[in-house]
């Protein structure tokens, strides 16, 4: 690792200050920044000092998603072997189908991602920051398996672009870039995004092949043939991260345990979601609000959603009371969306997208709420005193 140092050192010296390549610093300090941590720290001001930095913090999330990602790989190759040609199917040979489909949606979204925030962070002369190993990650786990890869860069390169660099890059953002990037997609190229084709691999070229996920199947009027278990487990069609509550709760564990993830928002959206299934449930008017309450949290994106989008501390509530309404209001959203827009059975980036928007109105009126019961107290205890 020493020689790999000294090589990097060297490497830098004519991207220093004053030197013929300064300009493009931000771009080798990126390399050195990926492979090693930080060598600087705050020296002056009130600041607390933590051997978690943001290089960190992504990575915690990174490793939170891989369990999700390497099932959805599987799962991709699961669901077309399967309904090609029934019967069990091999490990390797699903994972090496879903691998061959989902890499390149992965390369893509980082390729185009990572060069755009190179290009503002010489720009603009600042360090490229690591939120992009994140989004990276997060949007082609939330797109279909046959997207075309143009349109995944497009919309990674409208999500960058408008979503964070617009409102001043990482830390800035007012919404889930993740989520901008499907919206995008999903409003741009709705055949792509929608419908019973799009969900399994190669279901749009190969007749025998379905495509249609348990909300699209509850919104078109049709039984569900999944058992509960399947929908847990993740073995059904879906969005490539998103089927697998099971291992999306061990990402969960771990953004929990490490400080990373808000609990508060997590169990306040499964609060709402929960509430909002069973007022559903006592209507039953159709098949979407007659569907089980406890299943409406563990098929579609909602599990996903609500643990690594949700949760996002840029976009979302700061406050502790505020994260509490934030999770519960996200929950409420996405089932009733869902569940009122047959055209769109799903809801859960729309909800989340909503309380991005408002989330600092709850943060401020939660302060406000906090200012005037801590002037109650001061009058009551002037007036203890005067008394």
């Amino acid at each position: 690792m020493k020689f790999l140092r000294n090589k990097i050192d060297q490497l830098k010296k004519p991207f220093g200050k004053g030197e013929k390549w300064e300009k493009l610093a931000p771009a080798i300090n990126a390399l050195d920044t990926f492979l090693y941590v930080p060598n600087h720290t705050t020296k002056k001001g009130a600041h607390i000092r933590d051997a978690v930095d943001l290089k960190r913090t992504m990575i915690t999330v990174v490793i939170a998603l891989i369990p999700a990602l390497i099932f959805g790989i599987y799962n991709t190759g699961y669901q077309y072997l399967h309904q090609l040609n029934g019967g069990d199917v091999a490990f390797m040979d699903a994972f090496m189908h879903g691998l061959w489909k989902v890499l390149p949606i992965i390369v893509v979204s980082y390729g185009v991602g990572l060069a755009i925030e190179f290009i503002f962070a010489i720009y603009r002369g600042h360090e490229v920051n690591e939120g992009f190993l994140v989004t990276g990650l997060l949007v082609p786990m939330i797109m279909p398996v046959d997207i075309p890869l143009w349109m995944v860069g497009l919309s990674v390169a409208f999500a960058v672009l408008i979503g964070k660099e617009a409102f001043g890059g990482t830390g800035m953002n007012i919404l889930n870039p993740a989520l901008v990037a499907r919206a995008f997609a999903f409003f741009a190229y709705p055949t792509y995004m929608s419908g019973n084709k799009v969900w399994v691999s190669e279901a749009s070229k190969v007749d025998a092949i379905s495509g249609e996920t348990i909300l699209g199947s509850l919104a078109a009027g049709h039984d569900v043939h999944f058992s509960m278990f399947d929908m847990f487990s993740g073995a059904i069609p879906g969005s490539i991260g998103e089927t697998s509550t099971l291992l999306i709760l061990v990402g969960a564990a771990i953004l929990i345990l490490t400080g990373v993830g808000s609990w508060r928002i997590m169990f306040g959206a499964v609060i709402g979601g929960a509430v909002m299934g069973l007022l559903f449930n006592l209507w039953g008017a159709n098949a979407l609000m007659s569907f089980p309450w406890y299943e409406h949290l563990i098929v579609g994106g909602f599990a996903f959603g609500v643990v690594f989008m949700a949760t996002d501390p840029v976009s979302a509530a700061q406050t502790t009371k505020g994260k509490w309404i934030y999770g519960i209001l996200v929950g409420f959203f996405c089932i009733m969306i869902r569940v009122f827009n047959p055209a769109y059975p799903e809801g859960v980036m729309l909800g989340i997208l909503l309380m991005n928007v408002f989330a600092p109105t709850i943060d401020h009126y939660v302060i406000e709420a906090n200012i005037k019961r801590r002037k109650k107290r001061l009058a009551a205890s002037k007036q203890l005193k005067t008394a």
